[in-house]
């Protein structure tokens, strides 16, 4: 009376077919954390190893511990010496360094004589003196500024 009758439902494809509605938004999920999150970590970890291979004498650098030095000289390995103070020179590995802050001027070519830019040469033919700048002080000194 109170009680009604249960059919059974009529059966899908044997073995349990393939539904790809069921998967879709699983392959939705997938396509967007690639987008947001996978992609731009890859590219900033390429950007990172490229700032590393670029690493040369005199760049000054920030480690992952906060030391700021000046690269004294680049190993064959994975090692840089960086000098963190007059006369303290310290081993690190590469990947700790997170920050390149400033790169040198590239040294000028050629020898003696004169362009529109540049300063007389030396009586002995040498370059110009360079000209005597204030020495910086305060956080200036620290971060390598003028």
């Amino acid at each position: 009376m109170f009680i009604s009758t249960a059919y059974a439902q009529a059966g899908g494809a044997p073995g349990g077919a393939f539904d790809l509605v069921s998967f879709l938004p699983l392959i939705l999920i997938f396509v967007v954390f690639y987008f947001l999150l996978i992609r731009p970590q890859q590219k900033k970890m390429k950007e990172h190893r490229s700032m590393l291979d670029a690493l040369r004498r005199g760049d000054r650098v920030v480690t992952g511990g906060g030391i700021v030095g000046t690269v004294v000289k680049v190993g064959t390995d994975d090692e840089v010496m960086i000098e963190i103070a007059e006369g303290v020179r310290v081993r690190v590995l590469k990947p700790t360094i997170t920050t390149v802050l400033a790169k040198p001027d590239p040294a000028r070519k050629g020898g003696g004589g004169t362009t529109a830019n540049d300063e007389p040469a030396n009586a002995d033919g040498g370059a110009p003196a360079p000209a005597a700048q204030p020495a910086p002080t305060g956080l200036a000194k620290l971060f390598g500024r003028k």
